[in-house]
């Protein structure tokens, strides 16, 4: 009985141990963006993707510099944007609720935060997903976040329409022509109204997400 204890300790003493991968911030970076003329309220973004997922951060500015624009007509000017590369395991490159809760509660960044995902494990599925103070009752970790996946069209404009649901804390969509937050969006949605600017700058601010 000894020797047969003794073999199967010395069995799990040689088995290698396998480390969790952890979820970690492998490198941080501000981005140069276009300096507004004219604004009355600011805006710091904190752009998140993961490794492995398949973004390119040349995409990501691209787009943070587009919606920078967008939101500019509202006199809100994009100060800075930080790009921030994380590891984590593969489970967590899908947006997926109860992963994408564990995935923002341990990298606490910056809000609002913009999450460039591979997919989403939602359903149903959209190609990108914003989340405000309204539809985070249930899961906290998630507010004030946009979760964009790999693919989505008209990049720059999926952005502003995201976060301008985040800044308003609304799910509205408008059906004006030209309006950013037409439920499909295209290249021609680039416009946002004096009321919706309004709104922007002001729940935006009582929020803290614009200074």
């Amino acid at each position: 009985m000894i020797s047969h204890l003794r073999m199967i300790l010395l069995l799990l003493a040689a088995t290698p141990v396998l480390a969790l991968e952890p979820i970690t911030v492998l490198e941080r970076r501000e981005l140069p963006l276009e300096r507004a003329v004219s604004f009355t309220h600011r805006l710091v973004l904190t752009l998140a993707y993961l490794e492995g997922s398949g973004w390119a951060p040349e995409a990501i500015h691209a787009a943070a510099r587009d919606t920078g624009r967008i939101l500019g007509q509202c006199g809100i000017a994009l100060e800075q944007a930080q790009l921030v590369r994380v590891g984590a395991p593969t489970r967590f490159r899908d947006f997926f609720t109860p992963a994408s809760r564990e995935l923002a509660r341990t990298l606490a960044l910056r809000r609002p935060t913009i999450y460039f995902v591979s997919g989403t494990r939602q359903r149903p599925a959209f190609d990108a997903e914003a989340i405000g103070r309204g539809n985070s009752r249930t899961r906290p970790e998630l507010a004030d976040t946009v979760w964009v996946a790999l693919g989505t069209r008209d990049l720059g404009i999926a952005l502003a329409h995201e976060l301008a649901h985040v800044l308003m804390d609304s799910g509205e969509h408008l059906e004006e022509v030209g309006n950013v937050m037409r439920a499909d969006t295209a290249l021609d949605n680039t416009k946002l109204s004096e009321a919706q600017c309004a709104r922007l700058r002001a729940t935006g601010s009582a929020n803290g997400l614009l200074h």
